[in-house]
């Protein structure tokens, strides 16, 4: 029997992301799995705290946004230059032009767990339906173009083996939407809107080969692929109907313009797809985007934070460029800025997917390695306080984090420290105070510090070989 827990969810503004209008508000209820397989697996799932979400296809050959440059609606900044279907027709042929030649995989997988990344989600699949693997229903893949000599040119499959050889959990994003479908976008008609373009009720068994088409290729994602831990569906207006006001409201719809979401049925039958992934991969989380239900396993809030701490299981996926898909001259955000959201989330209860786009030859983009190394030694060093943790009631005071081991023995405070300041003499927070006489360790040395306690405030006293000098944060175990 599900246990359903109903909670609002405020979020915090957006961070620093390309202006666009594809994100939907999360889900505002949640249900437990009832599946005593997928349960463990979630339980594992939150253990990792850390996983990176990687956006690779055609539209990363000329550096421009992910798909949405080929939806009808007015928000997406395409080359007006061209009219809209030459510029689809040349957004399709990039096709053509895609050949990572320089494709290496297990470097990714390196660089990613050096990172202190325990996870990995892949696109397999965008919304403009060009496959990153080997698709027996579509010929629109990567296997048919200039990269299909290529010993690895089915680069999901060695993708995904690369970053299992490295002990990571391994998720596939795969968009429900299919643009380059004619049984989505159907060229008889014109395509305004990110919906299907023809009338469901006039062309059921139309629908119903689109249906069917997601279903197989999502059978060959979980079926040719090893061991698939996460199945990641992105677009969440390919669902059941909105059939209230109140619905439309609460989805984002009517806040953010988006009243061309039709009121008809786009559901793909996620229980038949459920069902086939979980005979498949038994225990697989299935996450279907803010659909709430019994097939979405967590929950997503994209580019944002909830303001709240949250008590069931949740996943913020942010980039740490300023956009998913590769762009030239990336703005990169610091280590600082990762490990302060890092803290944060994790002491609200959920897990980040960092995410960024591979270049056009196959190559993560220069610019975000050096705060990916600062990453990777920072988590080396204090990933006790981040990794296997859970919440505690109290977990926020000022610019300092709150987690705890998960048998309760442990308690641990994650001191940020402001970029460009130097660590002080001391540092203070109030709440969640060390039992009398106890020990607070700092993590990164491993030996204990002195404190005291003045009224309702820890104040700590640091090595004097420290102050002065730089880090993210400092984090502390006690009891």
């Amino acid at each position: 029997m599900f246990k359903k827990i109903i909670l609002i969810l405020l979020l915090a503004f957006p961070l620093l992301v390309d202006a666009q209008e594809d994100i939907y508000n999360p889900s505002k209820e949640y249900e437990y799995p009832s599946d005593p397989l997928v349960r463990d697996k979630l339980e594992q799932w939150q253990d990792l705290k850390f996983g990176v979400i990687l956006h690779w296809g055609i539209y990363t050959v000329p550096g421009i946004q992910e798909s949405w440059l080929i939806c009808g609606e007015s928000w997406p900044k395409r080359d007006t230059t061209m009219t809209y279907e030459a510029y689809k027709k040349w957004y399709w042929g990039l096709a053509d032009q895609f050949n990572p030649t320089k494709f290496n995989p297990e470097k990714w997988a390196e660089i990613s767990k050096n990172t202190g990344m325990k996870y990995l989600v892949f696109t397999t699949k965008h919304h403009d339906g060009f496959n990153m693997f080997d698709t027996k229903q579509s010929d629109y893949k990567i296997t048919n173009g200039p990269f299909k000599n290529n010993p690895k040119a089915d680069v999901t499959k060695y993708i995904f083996e690369a970053y299992r050889k490295q002990g990571m959990m391994i998720g596939a994003y795969f968009s429900k939407p299919d643009w380059h479908s004619q049984d989505f976008w159907w060229d008889r008609f014109p395509t305004p809107s990110r919906n299907i373009n023809y009338d469901m009720a006039k062309y059921p068994q139309k629908w119903q080969k689109f249906k069917d088409f997601t279903y197989n290729q999502i059978g060959e994602v979980l079926g040719n692929y090893g061991k698939v831990d996460i199945l990641w569906l992105d677009g969440g207006w390919v669902r059941p109907a909105l059939k209230t006001e109140l619905a439309r409201e609460e989805w984002g719809m009517n806040k953010r313009g988006r009243a061309n979401y039709p009121n008809f049925n786009q559901e793909v039958d996620m229980p038949r797809i459920a069902k086939m992934a979980r005979e498949k991969q038994p225990g697989i989380l299935v996450v279907d985007r803010t659909v709430h239900g019994p097939y979405e396993n967590y929950r997503t809030p994209e580019q944002s934070i909830p303001k709240e701490q949250i008590k069931t299981p949740w996943e913020t996926n942010i980039t740490i460029t300023s956009s998913w898909s590769y762009r030239q001259k990336e703005k990169v955000k610091s280590s600082y800025w990762v490990i302060h959201i890092m803290a944060e989330i994790v002491a609200k209860g959920g897990n980040l997917l960092l995410g960024w786009g591979p270049t056009p030859e196959g190559e993560f983009p220069k610019e975000i390695e050096q705060p990916l190394k600062e990453v990777g030694a920072w988590m080396k060093e204090n990933g006790e306080a981040i990794y296997g943790t859970r919440i505690l009631d109290f977990y926020n005071d000022g610019t300092t984090w709150f987690t705890r081991s998960k048998d309760g023995k442990k308690k641990y405070a994650i001191a940020c420290i402001t970029e460009g300041e130097s660590i002080p003499a001391t540092l203070k927070w109030k709440g969640n105070l060390p039992a009398k006489g106890g020990k607070i360790r700092l993590i990164s040395t491993g030996k204990n510090v002195d404190w005291k306690q003045e009224g309702d405030e820890v104040v700590v006293s640091l090595p004097k070989d420290l102050i002065g000098k730089k880090s993210q944060a400092l984090a502390f175990s006690f009891n």
